[in-house]
């Protein structure tokens, strides 16, 4: 890449939902994390009390990492009363700095509380080095850019706005709306979406029903679904239809991928963007394990060589979440359907989080369950400092409690079970400790049905073709005898109809329609190439 590296290292930022999700995230790797409390936060589920969040605080300083706390919801008047408090309760707290979104807020912090570090939030939406440049003029020091900004977009911020922090999100949740402007949560479920308490309504499923005009309901049972086909057209283009189709399940129209760019992620390491930021706050310590590792090892690996980086191992590990299918988002600044899933919303992962180390006592791990485990199941031990995992399988669980042994064990109530030092036979006890400390986690293999498997190595190739690794989709596999190829293309074409409608699957992957993907970049969406 052309573009001059910055002198210093990224910041690895993760989320913390939690105590001993920030406990976990800094063990595995995070240079910063990023907190909120349930009032005055984006994320009405964070379940930090104040003496917590001063513990987190003490904790992360202890190790020389940072922590920033947010105060990003947009403000209503009964919100503003709170603001005196909220700043004392800060300075007390002692963050590294705030992430804020409202303008108003923003300017009361800078009146009230100078001494304070203020970051721009994505709710910003800032998508444009004018915007940057504007919030640089009033004192942030750090802004955080909308997912919808492109890495071409970013690098032109970079350039023109090199004075101040930018941080970008590189993996986590995607919202289908536009950073999160979302109604749908308000409508259907009275939650509101940008008051940090989101019911995650495009993920619901959605069934089609039919009525004849004088108001008669047709049900459209298993039975008779067969005889109907559903479609929509759009007004001002009259004879395109657009199929609806829904399994059992239902259908998933506005269910987004999970962004991961993992596979751009030496573009940003080389380009000098000083936060990559992982979404999350509300998911497991298994969660923030496994995304902190990945991330660490990869963006450490670059920095030791970056002509030899490559992503490939670090995707795999990203691989064993449970996620909704890997997309790169905007990256390239044009949303395909392949960062959508219109087939299902659940998630697939090739693991499962088996459990946590709690302690050591003496020369035995006591270790937390979290999934259900069977004799002669595999675990794999995740080393906060190294990459490659300790393996061990069990064949009886001691129950950490009673001692007594059972050939499987579920989760719940706090249940345990005593693993001591010497089932590692390779592994010395005094050496395994500091290698698994306390807050460790574990993982399993998943048993997986074919269709899941099937479905899993769908999003695996799913990322590759946005990727650019692979460059069609003739070797998608199929899910219950459907090729996974996303949005049904408009019935009666057999090639690109050249809209540059920003969606089938053939436009965007079929190499003899390059030339036109490179005339699309310097087009509107819909305009004739």
């Amino acid at each position: 890449m052309s573009t001059k590296m910055k002198p210093h290292r990224a910041e690895l930022l993760m989320p913390a939902g939690s105590l001993s999700k920030l406990k976990t995230a800094i063990l595995y790797g995070a240079d910063a994390v990023y907190a909120g409390t349930p009032d005055l936060s984006l994320r009405t589920q964070s379940s930090f009390t104040l003496e917590e969040l001063m513990e987190g605080v003490r904790f992360v300083h202890e190790r020389g990492r940072h922590i920033y706390l947010t105060l990003n919801l947009f403000t209503h008047n009964k919100d503003i009363e709170k603001l005196p408090l909220f700043v004392e309760t800060v300075r007390k707290v002692k963050p590294d700095g705030l992430i804020v979104s409202d303008p108003g807020v923003f300017h009361f912090l800078k009146e009230h509380a100078p001494e304070l570090e203020l970051h721009v939030s994505t709710q910003a939406n800032a998508c444009s080095w004018l915007t940057v440049q504007s919030w640089q003029k009033q004192g942030a020091s750090l802004c955080v850019l909308a997912r919808e900004v492109s890495f071409t977009e970013l690098t032109e911020i970079r350039e023109k706005c090199p004075e101040i922090k930018l941080e970008a999100f590189v993996h986590g949740a995607m919202c289908m709306t536009y950073s999160g402007r979302c109604l749908l949560s308000n409508f259907l479920a009275e939650r509101g979406a940008n008051q940090g308490n989101c019911a995650q309504s495009c993920r619901w499923n959605y069934k089609v029903l039919a009525r004849t005009k004088d108001g008669q309901e047709i049900e459209i049972t298993p039975d008779n679904k067969d005889n109907f086909d559903f479609y929509l057209e759009e007004e001002y283009r009259p004879g395109e239809l657009m199929k609806i189709e829904e399994d059992e399940r239902g259908s998933y129209i506005m269910n987004a991928k999970d962004l991961c760019l993992m596979p751009k992620l030496d573009d940003y390491l080389a380009l000098g963007v000083d936060s990559l930021k992982v979404e999350g706050r509300n998911k497991s310590e298994y969660y923030a394990a496994i995304t902190a590792r990945a991330y660490r090892h990869a963006i450490d690996a670059w920095y030791a060589s970056p002509s030899d980086w490559k992503p490939d191992e670090y995707l795999r590990e990203l691989y064993t979440l449970q996620s909704r299918g890997y997309s790169l988002g905007f990256h390239e600044g044009r949303l395909t359907n392949l960062a959508h899933n219109y087939d299902r919303t659940d998630t697939v992962g090739g693991w499962l989080y088996a459990g946590v180390i709690s302690k050591w006592d003496g020369d035995d791990m006591i270790f937390l369950i979290r999934n259900p485990l069977r004799t002669g199941a595999i675990l794999e031990f995740l080393p906060p400092l190294a990459f490659e995992p300790i393996r061990l399988r069990l064949y009886e669980f001691e129950n950490a409690d009673t001692g007594e042994n059972t050939e499987k064990v579920a989760p719940g109530q706090g249940r345990s079970i005593r693993i001591p030092a010497s089932a590692f036979h390779n592994e010395n006890p005094a050496t395994l400790k500091t290698q698994l400390p306390p807050m460790s986690v574990a993982r399993t293999e998943a048993d997986l049905s074919e269709e899941r498997r099937t479905l899993l190595e769908g999003n695996l190739i799913s990322l590759d073709m946005e990727s650019g690794l692979r460059a069609s989709a003739d070797d998608r596999p199929t899910v219950k005898g459907k090729a996974h190829v996303g949005k049904a293309p408009t019935l009666g074409l057999d090639s690109c109809c050249g809209l540059g409608c920003n969606g089938c699957l053939m436009f965007w992957n079929d190499p003899k329609y390059a030339n036109a993907r490179e005339t699309l970049k310097a087009k509107k969406i819909g305009e004739m190439l």
